[in-house]
């Protein structure tokens, strides 16, 4: 079993209402990689400059992260800064260098190409195409993106999602994607395009699955300490692809997806309680399933038959 997992890993320098840092680790590669590994076996591909420190390659293979597809070029590591507002549900992008990743391009080693899952990170979809064909055959294939890839390359942009399984994407993107401000009919549309499950993340207020019809929505988890949202969509991904991943299921129905959605939720809910991936570093099994169960009682009720009186 194991993902594929294809993104940025930077340098993150982020500042909140409850504090600021500056250069810490980050990258959608990152995120991803270090939620789905407490479920599964996980093959990163990115790329890195001279100055990321050797020992977080050696964090991530310390949780069972591969690492043969991560290249280190010369020169500097990607560097993104921002900042939120009290509503932290949206970045302020400050600064972007993009450095060594404005020229990456993702090669698969070999030991990767027969990999059963495969997580498309927010890179430009001529990458995520050169990355579909590589891979022999997958049995599920999500794609994540973002406003710059909708307004700069939308035609590739959905020739790529056409090609997926699955569409992971936030509520703004997926209504500037469409053009649909109802986000039923936003995934109705994305369904014509091929991606039978759209999951549409919505930052604190939580998550929607549409599949097959049907659609679940859950809450997210009330926190009393939120400090830094960056992050949080990619650790969603990673804890979604890796419940799926570690089931191993020959047909991806609707009960899977529905538990691989509250887990997504539980994972990202870890995120954003701390700056950067720390809280990803050391969880327990028994944290996440803990969490999980919190999810649970949140949208658990009794039914009882209305009457009128």
């Amino acid at each position: 079993m194991g993902i594929v997992a294809v993104g940025s890993m930077a340098f993150d320098s982020i500042e909140t209402p409850f504090g600021k840092v500056a250069k810490v680790l980050g990258g959608s590669a990152n995120y991803f990689s270090l939620s789905a590994s407490y479920f599964t076996k996980v093959h990163c591909v990115s790329v890195v400059g001279q100055d990321y420190p050797a020992d977080h390659l050696k964090l991530l293979q310390d949780r069972g992260i591969n690492t043969a597809g991560i290249k280190m070029e010369s020169g500097r590591t990607f560097h993104w800064s921002g900042a939120y507002s009290y509503d932290m549900n949206e970045a302020k992008t400050l600064a972007t260098e993009l450095n060594v990743f404005e020229a990456f391009s993702p090669e698969l080693p070999s030991e990767y190409k027969d990999t059963e899952y495969v997580f498309l990170g927010n890179i430009s979809p001529d990458l995520q195409l050169k990355v579909l064909d590589q891979v022999k055959n997958p049995r599920f294939v999500a794609i994540d993106t973002m406003n710059f890839w909708i307004s700069g390359a939308k035609d590739t942009l959905i020739k790529a999602i056409s090609r997926c399984d699955a569409l992971i994407i936030n509520e703004g993107e997926i209504r500037q994607l469409t053009q649909q401000h109802n986000l039923i009919a936003a995934a109705q549309l994305i369904h014509q395009w091929g991606p039978q499950t759209v999951v549409v993340k919505r930052g604190e207020y939580g998550a929607v699955l549409f599949h097959n019809g049907k659609v679940f929505s859950i809450p997210g988890l009330p926190l009393a300490e939120v400090k830094d949202p960056t992050g949080a969509g990619d650790t969603f991904a990673g804890g979604f692809m890796g419940f799926i991943a570690s089931k191993g299921s020959d047909k991806i129905n609707e009960s899977l997806l529905r538990q691989a959605v509250v887990f997504g939720n539980v994972m990202a809910s870890f995120t954003v309680q701390d700056f950067g991936f720390a809280n990803l570093l050391h969880l327990t099994p028994g944290e996440i399933e803990a969490r999980f169960h919190k999810f649970v009682d949140l949208t658990t009720f009794s039914a009882t038959a209305f009457s009128r009186s």
